[in-house]
C-alpha cells in the first residue's frame, strides 16, 4: 500500500513540476535573448494592473524565476509540506483570481500568457489547469502525508529560488536605453547619431529612403471612403491621406521583418502600392539596421517606447501589425502570427483592389 501512495505521490509531483517548469519555459521561448513572449506578458498582463515599464521589467523576470524554482523544489525532499506545496498552491490561486476578473471583463479570449505562445491557452483554459493543479497538490497532502519526505533545508531551497531567479536576469537581461538614434542618409548607408537623451516617445529615426525609386510618392486621390481621422496622425502627419500601410514592429521580431520582406516584393511588383510606415517598438532599436537589411529596402520609421506602442496598436493585439488605412478608415488590420488576423499578402491584395464609393 505504501509502495502505491509513493508512486502516486511522485506522479502528482512530477506533473505538477513539468506545468512549473514548462509554464516558466514557455514565457521565454522562443529566444530568450530577442523580443520574445516576456514583453507580450509584461505589456498585456502587468501593465493593465498599474506597473511602470521598469518594475514590469523586474516584477516578470523574479516570477519566472520563482516560477521554475518552484518546479524544481517539488521535485525536492526538502519542507514539502511547510513552505514549497502551499507556495505553489498560493500561487496558483492568484493567477485563479486574476484571471477569473479577466474572464469577466474581457471574455475567453486571447492567450492568457501562462505558457507564452509555446502552448497558447484561453484565461478559462488556464482556470482549469489551475483548479486542476490545486486539486492535486490538494490530494498530495491530504492522501500522500506518510510519504512525503520530512527534510528541512532552508539553505538548499533558498539558493535554488536565488539561483533560478538570477538565470531569469542573465538570460533576458534588461538594457538601458541607447544613446544615439538611426539615422538613414540619403545614400542608403545607416549612422548613428549622438543625442544628449535617450530615443524619446514618437522620436522621428528617418525620411529618408534607400534609393531615388523609394522617394515617398504623392498620395493619390482615388474614389475611396468618406475622410475621417484614423488617431494616427500623431506619428505621420499625412496617414489619413489616400491609402497607407502603417506597420506595427518590433525590431528583433523574425515575423515582423518576414512580414516588411513580403511588404517589400509587393512594393517592388505593383509601382501603386500604397506607402509603407512603421512604428517601432523601443526594443532592441538597435536591430533596426538588420531588420531593413533582411526586408530590402528602407521605409520611413519612429520609436515609440514600449507602453505607448502598445496603446497604439492595442494591447489585445500582437505584433506583427499591419494596417491598411484608406482616408484614414481603417479598411483591415492585420495582427500576431496565428488565427485568422494574421498577415496575409494574398488577402492583402485583394483588399488594395477593391474599391469603395
Amino acid at each position: 500500500m505504501k509502495d502505491k501512495l509513493t508512486i502516486s505521490s511522485w506522479s502528482i509531483r512530477i506533473i505538477v513540476a513539468g506545468l512549473f517548469i514548462i509554464s516558466a519555459l514557455g514565457k521565454i521561448f522562443p529566444d530568450p535573448s530577442m523580443y520574445g513572449t516576456i514583453s507580450t506578458f509584461e505589456v498585456q498582463q502587468l501593465y493593465p494592473m498599474g506597473f511602470s515599464e521598469m518594475l514590469a521589467k523586474y516584477f516578470s523576470r523574479s516570477l519566472i524565476g520563482i516560477e521554475f524554482s518552484l518546479g524544481i523544489l517539488l521535485l525536492f525532499p526538502f519542507n514539502l509540506k511547510k513552505w514549497v506545496i502551499p507556495s505553489i498552491i498560493l500561487m496558483l490561486a492568484v493567477f485563479c483570481v486574476h484571471l477569473s476578473i479577466e474572464l469577466a471583463t474581457k471574455g475567453n479570449i486571447g492567450n492568457c500568457g501562462c505558457f507564452g505562445n509555446l502552448l497558447p491557452m484561453t484565461p478559462l483554459q488556464a482556470i482549469m489547469k489551475n483548479v486542476l493543479s490545486i486539486g492535486l497538490l490538494g490530494l498530495l497532502l491530504w492522501k500522500h502525508d506518510d510519504v512525503l519526505p520530512k527534510k528541512s533545508n532552508y539553505l538548499a531551497m533558498s539558493n535554488i529560488i536565488t539561483a533560478c531567479v538570477l538565470a531569469m536576469f542573465m538570460l533576458i537581461p534588461i538594457y538601458k536605453k541607447p544613446t544615439g538614434v538611426l539615422v538613414s542618409t540619403p545614400n542608403g548607408s545607416d549612422t548613428t547619431a549622438v543625442v544628449q537623451n535617450p530615443v524619446t516617445p514618437s522620436t522621428d529615426v528617418t525620411t529618408t529612403l534607400a534609393n531615388p525609386k523609394d522617394t515617398v510618392k504623392t498620395p493619390e486621390k482615388p474614389i475611396g471612403p468618406k475622410q475621417k481621422k484614423s488617431g494616427f496622425a500623431k506619428y505621420y502627419a499625412n496617414i489619413d491621406e489616400g491609402k497607407k500601410l502603417l506597420c506595427f514592429f518590433a525590431p528583433s521580431c523574425e515575423h515582423c521583418q518576414a512580414t516588411a520582406k513580403e511588404l517589400t516584393e509587393m512594393r517592388k511588383s505593383n509601382p501603386d502600392f500604397p506607402e509603407i510606415q512603421i512604428l517601432f517598438m523601443d526594443e532592441a532599436p538597435e536591430e533596426i539596421p538588420n531588420f531593413f537589411k533582411f526586408a530590402g529596402a528602407t521605409y520611413p520609421h519612429k520609436v515609440l517606447e514600449i507602453i505607448e506602442f502598445w496603446n497604439a496598436i492595442g494591447n489585445e493585439k500582437n505584433v506583427p501589425g499591419v494596417c491598411y488605412l484608406w482616408n484614414g478608415n481603417i479598411m483591415k488590420f492585420y495582427e500576431g502570427t496565428e488565427g485568422k488576423n494574421q498577415f496575409n499578402k494574398s488577402d492583402l491584395k485583394l483588399q488594395l483592389q477593391k474599391t469603395k464609393k
